[in-house]
């Protein structure tokens, strides 16, 4: 227990639970999207735009995620983290309940929009977590952030780990249906909510250094250069997120597997290597070492677009791996280091950004992937007369292809915009 009252180890537990169950749930919806598809899309009269309609009830998730993340960033020092991670609990449980109605309503619209409202919950409870996770963790190892970010975001991956092989398991080895698996997700939630419950939790930074509430809220605006840092932001969650999202809608229809082993390698990957974030921060500086990872991140999602079998998808998920592991936490702390003054706030806006680009990257991959195939059978009509066989799965395979193929010039851009912020921040240094 620490003098402040407050049992670090526990909380840093409770932090790494709620990733985790956010990881969890993010996985799931993302292995079960493919089945919720066929099951409520690919039959209807909107069989069209499937694609688009999956990805977008995806992607809305990411709209809670950055409404609940930007919102509770300003009120986490008025109602507390404890509060904040209470109101996550409550949204892992409601959302996915909200998904399970969604096929009972009446007409593929009522359906389309109760799926949304259920996948906008869990979204909000996404954003509560990252609202009051980084924020608690900076505050906890305000000397260490960027190991200890980056091992409290290891969690995020394993927890994407667990969601991805009980995909595989509910639906290739039991044969349960996407509730079934949808389902799992309230249970670590119940978990860490009762664990909360009876913990106290510190002030954030800002709040221990006095700074008045209205400071934070202007910190942002009177230090110009922190909005590189949102707008970076952007463009790492959508080389990370986004194809995170799409890989099993897409990948399942080229390589020969369910897509979602994919993002369990890829998963395994950043957990190990998250760990190793703070020996590689002092010896490169965190822009430095993201700078390096857009290398590896551009030939891998690249190499992804490209594979026709699981030996070529996984060695470009290696390198893919590589590549953004580090990308969100790091860019987290180094938002922190530079702003401490800004606190909660100023973590929020940066966080906000990388959640509005899943938001609008997402559909937007979705569309790419749906003008490809009409466009490669021949039509809406051409593509709606195809019989499950080669010739579907050649139509499928090239439209996988081109929508990765998009989302890889994104670390391409990011080599120029950190390799010019490194060189910067070097100068200045001397």
């Amino acid at each position: 227990m620490a003098e402040d009252g407050y049992n670090r180890r526990s909380l840093f537990w409770i932090c790494v639970l709620v990733v985790l169950t956010a990881a969890l749930s993010f996985s799931i919806r993302t292995g079960a999207s493919g089945a919720i598809k066929a099951a409520l899309f690919d039959n209807s009269a909107l069989a069209a735009r499937s694609g688009e309609m999956i990805a977008a009830a995806l992607g809305n998730a990411f709209l809670g995620f950055a409404l609940s993340l930007l919102t509770l960033s300003v009120l986490l020092e008025i109602v507390g983290a404890k509060r904040v991670i209470l109101f996550s609990a409550v949204c892992f449980i409601l959302g996915p309940l909200l998904i399970l109605l969604s096929p009972r309503m009446g007409g593929v619209d009522a359906v389309y929009r109760m799926l949304t409202v259920g996948m906008v919950v869990c979204g909000f409870g996404w954003g509560a977590m990252e609202a009051s996770v980084n924020p608690v963790t900076a505050a906890l190892y305000p000397e260490d952030k960027t190991h200890r970010l980056n091992q409290l975001h290891a969690w995020w991956p394993a927890g994407i780990v667990i969601g991805g092989l009980l995909s595989v398991l509910f639906f290739e080895q039991l044969h349960l249906s996407w509730q079934a698996l949808i389902a799992v997700i309230p249970v670590p939630a119940v978990v860490f909510g009762v664990w909360a419950m009876f913990q106290t939790f510190p002030k954030t930074e800002s709040a221990a250094m006095g700074v008045p509430f209205g400071e934070m809220l202007a910190e942002p605006f009177k230090r110009p250069g922190f909005w590189i840092f949102p707008a970076i932001m952007f463009l790492t969650a959508s080389a990370e997120l986004a194809p995170g999202s799409w890989v099993d809608v897409a990948l399942s229809q080229t390589v020969g597997m369910p897509g979602i082993l994919v993002l369990v390698y890829v998963s395994a990957i950043m957990f190990v290597m998250r760990h190793f974030a703070g020996a590689l921060d002092r010896r490169f500086s965190d822009i430095g070492l993201l700078w390096f990872t857009t290398i590896p991140a551009a030939v891998g999602l690249y190499l992804l677009s490209l594979a026709a079998s699981p030996v070529a998808a996984f060695v470009a998920a290696t390198l893919w791996a590589f590549g953004v592991c580090f990308m969100w936490p790091t860019m987290l702390a180094a938002t922190s280091r530079r702003y401490p003054r800004g606190g909660p706030w100023s973590i929020g806006i940066v966080g906000f950004a990388g959640a509005m680009a899943i938001y609008f990257v997402l559909p937007e991959i979705g569309k790419i992937y749906d003008r490809a195939k009409l466009a490669k059978a021949g039509g809406e009509a051409a593509f709606a007369a195809l019989k499950p066989g080669p010739e579907l799965q050649s139509v499928l395979g090239f439209a996988a292809q081109e929508s990765f193929q998009a989302i890889a010039l994104v670390p391409v851009a990011l080599f120029f915009i950190f390799g010019g912020l490194w060189l910067a921040e070097r100068r200045r240094k001397g």
